[in-house]
């Protein structure tokens, strides 16, 4: 049995300082199970070490940030370099060009870029800037996409809307993944006020009859701005992105996450019609678009560049499928052997990842995902998701397969006895939800 005595400790003093213990939602102690690591100390490639000195393979790698590998040199010593220079100055910095010139090199719809430090602020940009262009309110949001944004427009129509007006409420509709009437529809009801759709390409499940290409030609058809989520697809589907996977030509994009390896960097990118409005090189009313104190600091900007060219000249984006389907393959497996088929099941694209828990008939459980998580950090894993990075190995998959293929034992086992003789402590909860 791993020892947590550390992390209970800390656990308690982090609850007194901040609400929720800690800084991310996704991390928060709800989201393991009672006997895991709360804090981790360090990282190195894809291994992590707990303040307790437990050592595990991550498989969250950051939220999918650090696609690299945690630590990982180039980026590092980018980012150290550029930071003895100076981190913030009065005007902007020639790192600003480059790591703009960098980004739209790579992304085919990108005209213009502007940076910050978090997906939300990025998003929030691009959705009023839609507003701006069209002169509309409404905003169009995938119901199957559960986060895009902590701003009003988007978590106001979440399971945890306190303190957003009910007027910003109302502004925002829903429509589902792969059911394009259902888009027809909102177009139909608010027929010239919707400024936007915004979503991810793609998720846990593939675009089906050319959904993608059919939002895209209503967007364009009822005057809305098309705008394509990239902070988890950017990187991972494809160099340039989800939307050049899928053939997209989006009016605006957001990417983040994976853009500097962990480093606090997004971007909004877009045709130059609409990212103009938020320069000055126009007739037109200007519109705040983005203006932080952080978003051009100069330290991550350079571990950007360093990023993104190690994408371009090192194939990553190759690795990462391929590493994921060792994963997946090897997992599948197991899932066979225990007859766990319809009970653990793997969603997602090799390179991203996740898995669905069932219980005995067959229903999403929480419990059991809560069960599966306290299985396999006893066996050295931390998997909320199963996102692989650069730096998995053969053998670090190796290993993870086989530790997960015992863990699914259990799991079997609990659908048979009752997981009440398996599970440890209460089971874990949706991180966005209206009640503790």
């Amino acid at each position: 049995m791993m020892n947590f005595s550390k992390s209970k400790a800390l656990q308690q003093v982090s609850h007194a300082l901040i609400p929720g213990g800690c800084h991310t939602y996704a991390k928060g102690d709800d989201q393991f199970p009672e006997h895991a690591p709360a804090f981790i100390a360090r990282g190195e490639g894809c291994h992590v070490w707990d303040v307790d000195g437990n050592e595990f393979i991550e498989y969250g790698m950051g939220l999918r940030a650090v696609t690299l590998g945690h630590g990982f040199k180039p980026v590092i010593d980018a980012a150290c370099r550029q930071i003895q220079l100076g981190q913030n100055f009065t005007r902007a910095a020639p790192v600003e060009i480059e790591c703009a010139e960098t980004l739209l090199d790579l992304i085919q719809a990108g005209e213009m870029a502007k940076f910050t430090k978090d997906g939300s602020t990025a998003t929030s940009a691009a959705v009023r800037l839609a507003r701006a262009c069209t002169g509309r309110d409404m905003v169009a949001i995938c119901s199957d996409h559960p986060f895009i944004s902590y701003n009003d427009w988007f978590i106001g129509a979440s399971p945890m809307p306190a303190g957003v007006p009910a007027a910003v409420r109302d502004l925002t509709i829903k429509f589902d993944y792969n059911n394009i009437a259902s888009l027809a529809t909102a177009f139909d009801r608010h027929s010239g006020k919707i400024a936007c759709v915004i979503m991810e390409a793609e998720k846990n499940h593939p675009p089906v009859d050319d959904f993608l290409h059919k939002v895209q030609a209503m967007c364009r058809k009822n005057g809305a701005l098309f705008i394509v989520d990239e902070m988890i697809t950017g990187f991972r589907w494809h160099l340039g992105g989800a939307q050049q996977h899928h053939g997209l030509d989006p009016d605006l994009s957001v990417f983040g996450k994976a853009i500097g390896n962990g480093f606090a960097l997004s971007a909004l990118v877009g045709k130059k019609e609409f990212m103009i409005r938020g320069g000055y090189e126009h007739d037109k009313e200007r519109v705040f678009l983005l203006s932080t104190t952080h978003g051009a600091e100069t330290g991550a900007l350079a571990a950007g560049i360093a990023t993104m060219n190690v994408y371009r000249d090192q194939q990553v984006v190759e690795v990462l499928h391929k590493q994921g389907k060792r994963l997946a393959d090897g997992i599948n497996r197991a899932i066979s052997e225990h007859q766990l088929q319809g009970y653990f099941e793997l969603l997602g694209k090799h390179c991203n990842l996740v898995y669905s828990t069932k219980d005995e008939s067959k229903k999403d459980s929480q419990p059991f995902r809560t069960l599966f998580l306290q299985e396999t950090i006893k066996r050295g894993l931390i998997l909320p998701s199963l996102v692989i990075s650069f730096a998995h190995t053969d053998a670090d998959i190796d290993r993870s397969v086989e530790a997960i293929a015992e863990a699914l034992l259990v799991y079997k086992n609990a659908l048979s006895d009752g997981i009440e003789k398996y599970l440890i402590g209460r089971p874990i909860k949706p991180a966005i939800r209206a009640r503790a």
